[in-house]
């Protein structure tokens, strides 16, 4: 399949404020396009502080938050934020954002409602394009845009259900599928993605569409799987959330799927030594992420890719991961992976 542009390539990380500059430079000397950072109050730094300060140490990667949300943060502050990055980065900045489920959750909180999180991003995208909001009947705006010197700032939703998915496609710029790596379900969500757009009245040239994807390069396939078993059981624990339908998953994965909602403990988010990270078999492990060397990785991502995706998300090893197997894993992705994907 013929590319109109490259294929772009962000890594997801963490947000610590100390490591900031090194972790961006890092990731533009390693080939990447861009980070994606992670936004939950209770568990990491503020990603916006950390994608300022790596802005000012970098020329050419993205900054994206991956995801924030528009509960804990008011919509016009969120705005302003990723506005200030954009403003700092000259123009890198990407607005990743999804419903803040385990931000919520530290607070006490429940997750929000779809049509509440619909309205807030309206909200954002509003401010982010210098409109006028009426709030309690009062004229809201972000006026110190006047001054800004760039374009609005994309926004990206992260999106697994086909609710959001619809939503997403037909009102902002960018959407990135957190559905797995299973071929058959992206182009499910790719063709819910496309027949939104169209619905309403978008063009291709209006909606760029990319995926996360939980990755273990390692050339053991056990030692694979066990470097992202955490990350694996949040995206999975994502598709069974209340109110979610499985859409899209077949019957022996949604089953998985099920089973991990139970169990799934919010106080041990991204974790492989959990319980719910234990419960996920070896054959849902290889059809959700993708793993094994670093050629079978290239192959898998590339043909997710040729399915119509602008960019992928790569989450590596969690936190807790093997540090020997993540240090192969890390080197493997830098020295083969990446190159092979940009051919």
């Amino acid at each position: 399949m013929m590319r109109p542009v490259p294929l772009e390539l962000f890594t997801l990380s963490i947000p610590e404020t100390g490591f900031a500059e090194k972790l961006a430079q890092r990731a533009e000397a390693g080939g990447w396009d861009g980070i994606a950072l992670t936004d939950s109050q209770n568990l990491v730094g503020d990603p916006f502080v950390a994608m300022a300060l790596g802005a000012k140490v970098t020329q050419h990667l993205k900054f994206m938050t991956g995801v924030t949300n528009p509960a804990t943060r008011h919509p016009a502050a969120l705005a302003t934020a990723i506005a200030t990055v954009h403003e700092v980065s000259n123009g890198r900045a990407v607005l990743g954002i999804g419903r803040g489920d385990t931000a919520l959750f530290h607070l006490g909180r429940p997750p929000m409602k779809v049509e509440d999180f619909f309205a807030r991003i309206r909200e954002v995208h509003a401010y982010l394009r210098g409109e006028t909001l009426e709030l309690n009947g009062h004229p809201s705006r972000l006026r110190w845009l006047d001054r800004a010197r760039q374009p609005a700032v994309p926004i990206d939703i992260a999106a697994s259900g086909p609710k959001v998915i619809a939503f997403a496609a037909g009102t902002v710029e960018r959407v990135t599928f957190a559905v797995g790596a299973d071929p058959d379900r992206l182009s499910w969500a790719l063709e819910l993605a496309r027949a939104s757009m169209r619905a309403a009245g978008r063009s291709d040239s209006d909606v760029s569409f990319g995926a996360y994807v939980n990755v273990g390069c390692h050339p053991d396939a056990g030692a694979a799987r066990d470097l992202i078993r955490g990350g694996i059981a949040a995206f999975a624990h994502f598709s069974a959330m209340p109110g979610s339908t499985g859409a899209g998953l077949g019957e022996r994965d949604r089953e998985v799927v099920a089973e991990v909602g139970r169990r799934y403990d919010s106080n041990r988010h991204l974790s492989n030594a959990a319980d719910h990270s234990s419960v996920l078999p070896d054959a849902f492990v290889d059809r959700f992420a993708v793993v094994g060397g670093a050629d079978v990785c290239a192959r898998r991502l590339l043909d997710l890719a040729a399915l119509g995706l602008d960019r992928l998300v790569i989450t590596g090893p969690t936190i807790d991961a093997d540090p020997t197997a993540a240090r192969v894993h890390h080197g493997l992705v830098g020295e083969e992976l990446l190159p092979a994907l940009r051919g």
